[in-house]
């Protein structure tokens, strides 16, 4: 490896340490073998996400523009780019073959969000979380078996539903998102309608987990790890009036994070 691809890397692994708590302490615990590989992939989708979450609109850009844009270049192959991030990921991609078709789908969603247009919710949940989960088992396994390709994408299934529930209130007011009311066909979130979507993350997160279970032993400590902060994220919801997950977004504290992480570590 060049002092170029570690300072990729490097740049890769700055972007989900400053993101997301939750999924950068479940990556520490993957075996060096594909650690820094899901971090990439974690960049690369969350840089698209800033993109139509406002980046582009504070800069005076047009984010449909920058997304179309970006896509190309994520599809890009090339051996060098000069962009960190996407040179990062491009190794990732080229040495787990990951099928561009995910990341076509991915980008679909993003483009719904960033035209406002909107499109099917079963759709949009394919391509903003199935797919990453998809892509994630490729990293991990390789060619897999469809009932563990199943579980990967109801995880990710799982993990996109519990964020349109605790982020609700932002998704409505900051940036006029209905992703609740199109899976539940509700126009008010109340608290019939919020035990109706945690359903749905609870069997999402039990149809996953014997695939969980049937994943490379090196990689399973920190996919469960994962799957335990938010099936936690989720009671926690449960325990929320919905009134007051319109007001404040509910989090699983750093401590019970961590013992969630090192149960799933000694878990046989």
């Amino acid at each position: 490896m060049t002092t170029y691809d570690r300072m990729a890397r490097r740049a890769a692994a700055g972007v989900i340490g400053t993101y997301s708590s939750s999924f950068s302490l479940a990556v520490a615990l993957l075996p060096r073998r594909v650690r820094a590989d899901v971090r990439n992939l974690y960049a690369v989708v969350r840089i698209a996400d800033e993109i139509v979450d406002g980046a582009a609109a504070r800069a005076g850009a047009d984010p449909v523009a920058l997304l179309d844009d970006y896509e190309r270049a994520v599809l890009d192959p090339r051996p060098l780019h000069t962009d960190p991030v996407l040179h990062a990921w491009a190794g990732t991609a080229r040495r787990h073959r990951i099928d561009p078709a995910h990341m076509r789908a991915f980008f679909r969603s993003m483009r719904a969000d960033a035209t406002g247009e909107g499109c099917d919710i079963g759709e949009y949940i394919h391509g903003s979380a199935e797919v990453v989960g998809l892509m994630c088992l490729d990293i991990f396994a390789g060619p897999s078996s469809p009932e563990v390709r199943e579980a990967a994408r109801r995880l990710g299934a799982a993990f996109q539903k519990a964020n349109f529930v605790r982020d609700v209130g932002e998704d409505v007011h900051g940036l006029g998102r209905a992703y609740v009311a199109a899976l539940t066909g509700e126009g008010e979130f109340t608290d019939a309608v919020k035990d109706r979507l945690l359903d749905d993350v609870e069997a999402d997160l039990a149809a996953a987990r014997p695939g969980i279970a049937a994943l490379p032993r090196d990689v399973r400590p920190a996919v469960a790890a994962a799957e335990a902060i938010y099936a936690d994220l989720v009671r926690r919801l449960r325990a929320t009036p919905a009134a007051d997950v319109l007001r404040r977004r509910v989090r699983v504290p750093g401590p019970r994070k961590a013992l969630l992480a090192a149960r799933a570590v000694v878990r046989p």
